[in-house]
């Protein structure tokens, strides 16, 4: 399977694939690229139905050039800890953010969200991100902004008074809990259109059905939260040389 930076013809056959409707898989087996690959490109690059080749290529372009400057010639890198592979750690971090768009984040919160997500601490201060990301302090601030009000980071002053944010263990268990509250919401409304429509005709009917599957589902989210949240806590495994 072939490695490196997509090149510019093969961001013209994703272009060719997407107009042609293919899903990012059959775009993967036919440059032998995983899918994930394809999935990342395409999300970073307008999605879809805004994807352009040349575009594309010429963002990464960019990219790169940005990231050499960030890190003149000869100077090394921190290196990892627990002997981690640095390239592997930062494509699983763009591999965490796609999904995180995917689902729905804007593109610098999931970035941002990333990179607390893969901190050992679980913190890092706006400098950290402005160096991490190679973004400006303005853009970490209004990413912040958004997942603070969405209950997804908090922020803490440490001892040397610098603001801190910081990413919980439950933060997984405060999303579901969020999804359930709006599934519930749904299902409230869909119900108020069965006394509107008339009960017994079909579009109540239908109002009434989705209202009784959505407060199962609602239920169900609750329940398995409650019941699962502890997992969410549990300790490393020190290991036997520990």
């Amino acid at each position: 399977m072939p490695g490196g930076r997509l090149t510019q013809q093969e961001r013209r056959q994703i272009a060719s694939g997407l107009a042609d409707g293919l899903a990012y898989a059959e775009i993967a087996r036919g440059l032998d690229r995983p899918t994930s690959t394809i999935t990342r490109e395409v999300t970073r690059n307008g999605g879809p139905t805004a994807y352009r080749a040349d575009l594309a290529h010429r963002a990464t372009e960019q990219r790169t050039h940005r990231r050499r400057q960030a890190s003149p010639r000869g100077a090394a890198e921190p290196p990892q800890a627990y002997g981690r592979d640095a390239e592997a750690v930062r494509q699983y971090e763009e591999t965490l953010t796609t999904v995180f768009i995917q689902s729905g984040t804007p593109q610098m919160m999931a970035r941002v969200l990333a990179a607390l997500f893969i901190s050992d601490t679980g913190s890092l201060t706006a400098a950290e991100l402005v160096q991490r990301l190679q973004v400006s302090p303005a853009s970490i601030s209004k990413a912040i902004a958004f997942l603070d009000e969405q209950g997804l980071v908090r922020r803490e002053r440490d001892d040397r008074r610098r603001e801190r944010y910081i990413i919980d263990a439950d933060v997984w268990y405060e999303s579901m809990m969020a999804s359930a509250r709006g599934t519930a919401q749904l299902a409230d409304t869909a119900r108020q259109g069965v006394g509107v429509l008339k009960s017994g005709t079909p579009a109540a009917t239908r109002l009434e059905n989705a209202a009784r599957f959505l407060d199962f589902i609602s239920e169900t989210i609750t329940r398995a939260a409650g019941q699962a949240r502890e997992v969410l806590h549990t300790k490393p495994d020190p290991g036997p040389d520990a």
